[in-house]
């Protein structure tokens, strides 16, 4: 499984979402708004998720801004911070 999947499959699973189910979900859509259509609330608890399924820390509103724009950006963000 690529990281792309299992993100996606890790969002629907932990975050409950009920009316999607993770190949639904484009890697470049928005995860937020119009696209996947979370919220603020959401972005807290993917945080938490995010340094619990990948040990990668979000450590403020303009890394969480970019890393959460899709999936695509969001894997690359897990991707460059395993690296470092």
């Amino acid at each position: 499984m690529n990281l792309n999947e299992e993100l996606k499959k890790i969002i629907v699973k932990d975050l409950f979402l009920e009316d999607i189910t993770w190949d639904q979900i484009e890697d470049d859509a928005p995860l937020f708004g119009e696209g996947l259509g979370l919220d603020s609330l959401d972005a807290v608890e993917l945080v938490v998720i995010i340094q619990k399924h990948f040990n990668v820390e979000i450590k403020d509103m303009d890394e969480g801004r970019v890393a959460f724009q899709s999936i695509n950006s969001l894997a690359s963000f897990i991707k460059e911070r395993r690296q470092s």
